[in-house]
């Protein structure tokens, strides 16, 4: 019988090297921010805290605040937990990424550049449309239609500038 256990001489290995920074160096990942945002957003429009929703997917309130700020990273399966709990399907939380992060390659996204076009703050006017979206349930569905007429005549440029162009008074 032959010996079937080689002697071989050790390696030297190299040390490791960090290719991207570290969340604390580099502040959250654009992308994980722009979920964490999503699901805060469904969360709210929903009607359910921080609280309620940890207690469904067994997390704690401050663990899902992180996740909602995108200082930790939301896993697949987790993701999937929280589309299912959320009434989402998963795709719903990478919806309205910006176009910047859609085509960028992960060497792209870093400090100062890229990483700057998401934001962990919300938005100019979505506290607004989340506020809706909490008595959004409670409006009857005439009420519902009426709303969204008036968002439309609004956004209108006719009717933001006025038929005399802007600033001109008229009668609606």
């Amino acid at each position: 019988m032959t010996d079937t256990t080689a002697k071989t001489t050790p390696t030297k290995r190299r040390p490791h090297t960090r290719k991207r920074p570290t969340v604390q160096e580099a502040g959250p990942h654009p992308v994980d921010v722009h979920v964490g945002t999503r699901v805060r957003l469904r969360r709210t429009m929903l009607g359910i805290s921080q609280e309620k929703l940890g207690e469904a997917v067994g997390l704690t309130f401050q663990q899902i605040q992180k996740y909602e700020r995108g200082a930790n990273r939301i896993g697949s399966s987790r993701l999937f937990e929280f589309s299912r709990v959320l009434d989402v399907p998963v795709s719903f939380f990478f919806d309205d990424m910006p176009p910047e992060l859609k085509g960028a390659k992960a060497e792209d996204l870093v400090p100062g550049g890229l990483a700057n076009a998401v934001r962990s703050e919300p938005r100019r006017g979505e506290r607004k449309l989340l506020l809706l979206g909490e008595h959004w349930d409670h409006l009857t569905d005439p009420h519902q239609d009426l709303v969204v007429q008036v968002a439309k005549s609004l956004a209108t440029p006719a009717t933001v500038e006025g038929p005399g162009g802007p600033g001109a008074e008229w009668e609606g």
